[in-house]
Parts: C-alpha cells; structure tokens; sequence
C-alpha cells in the first residue's frame, strides 16, 4: 500500500536529516544503497524500472 502524503513528508524529513549526517563524499553510495534495500521490498520489478525513468524525468523539468 502506497503511503499517504504525511508518511512521505516524514520520510522525507527522516532522509534529509540523514543526508546530513552523512559525509558528503558518501552521499551518493548512502542513497544508492537505501535505493537497493527498498527495491527488495518490491514484487515487481517493472514498477522499479518506472520509477527509474520518473526520477530521470523529474531531473530534467527541474
């Protein structure tokens, strides 16, 4: 079940905390590796390869 607007601003706030906490040079490989364990609480592998292109998207039109 997909979390409600909230939970995702929790999230966001518990990440952004996160990130600050985190050496700048390790940045990118702490969010690669939160990347990787949330893709393995997925049972489909095509919505993660959507969400890879949304992300792309949404790099473009910012």
């Amino acid at each position: 079940m997909a979390l409600n607007f909230h939970q995702l601003e929790v999230f966001y706030e518990d990440l952004a905390q996160s990130l600050d906490t985190v050496a700048e040079s390790k940045r990118e490989l702490f969010l690669c590796k939160l990347c990787l364990m949330l893709a393995r609480e997925t049972d489909k592998p095509a919505n993660l390869k959507s969400m890879i292109q949304a992300a792309q998207n949404h790099l473009t039109k910012a």
